[in-house]
């Protein structure tokens, strides 16, 4: 199976875009007052692609307050990508096709046809935040409760539309037919009426900004948290569309009678009524 494709410099470009500046507030009037000394302009950015712009690009001191807060918000949008994609991975071992009606060669599968865990105690969980605590735990909480939400909507409403998944099973020479893996197809063959949720970046980032702490939010007037959560679905919702048309579904073993070899007996028939056995891991 393969893993999240995290183009984690979409995210770094796409923070950097809402020309977010430091420090928040400024006295313009102090600035004038006590102008930089000699050796204090001319400063560069240190931290590349730069998150924050710096309300007076040339002033030492808030260069590198851009420089010490962005990579702390770099580090945490990318380490927070890699413990979301730990828990993608996590979610493909467990999940599986349930309630497919097999008829000839085709696989009929309502609403939720998989079912697997939810991501958020998974994305949590992971090695690379799982010891974080303090306002990095509330952050980390926020994105995995939110990214959560829209992967099970986004799983929920998978659908299996009458694929051709069991050539075999047109005209099987036996009463039932064995368990047999299924014809491998892309996963964005099976469409989902919540697909929007994942792959467009708007409801991921709304449902990571409804899920973070409301103390957090009233001490941040600029929402810094908004632009960040706005990077973070920016990377996932590609990634997950990109995951989508790489992942095959494959080894789901179907299986069923066939009515017409009863008597009056017939040599071969196709399977009618029959169904998935509902294994595991069919992103293999």
């Amino acid at each position: 199976m393969p893993p999240l494709t995290l183009i984690k410099i979409l995210g770094n470009a796409k923070f950097f875009s809402d020309g977010l500046k430091l420090p928040v507030k400024w006295d313009e009037k102090f600035y004038k007052d006590h102008n930089p000394e000699p050796g204090e302009q001319g400063n560069a950015p240190k931290t590349i692609p730069p998150w924050f712009m710096a309300e007076h690009p040339g002033y030492r001191y808030q260069q590198k307050s851009c420089d010490d807060i962005g990579k702390n918000f770099k580090d945490f949008h990318d380490t927070i990508l890699d413990a979301v994609s730990f828990a993608h991975q996590m979610w493909c071992l467990q999940a599986k096709i349930k309630g497919i009606n097999i008829m000839a060669v085709a696989a009929v599968g309502p609403p939720g046809s998989i079912d697997g865990p939810e991501l958020e105690s998974l994305i949590k969980s992971a090695p690379a935040v799982a010891s974080w605590s303090g306002n990095m735990a509330k952050h980390r909480d926020a994105v995995a409760k939110g990214v959560s939400k829209c992967f099970k909507d986004w799983q929920g409403q998978v659908a299996v539309p009458g694929l051709p998944w069991y050539p075999a099973f047109a005209a099987f020479p036996s009463a039932m037919a064995p368990p047999m893996p299924n014809i491998p197809v892309p996963l964005i063959m099976c469409p989902s009426a919540k697909i929007t949720s994942l792959v467009m970046p708007d409801d991921m980032t709304k449902a990571m900004d409804d899920a973070l702490d409301g103390g957090l939010k009233d001490k941040d007037p600029s929402k810094q948290y908004h632009a960040l959560h706005d990077a973070i679905a920016t990377v996932l919702s590609l990634a997950f569309l990109l995951w989508m048309v790489q992942q095959q579904v494959m080894l789901v073993l179907g299986k069923g009678p066939i009515p017409s070899f009863a008597p009056p007996f017939v040599p071969v028939g196709p399977v009618v009524g029959g169904a998935e056995v509902g294994t595991p891991n069919f992103m293999a």
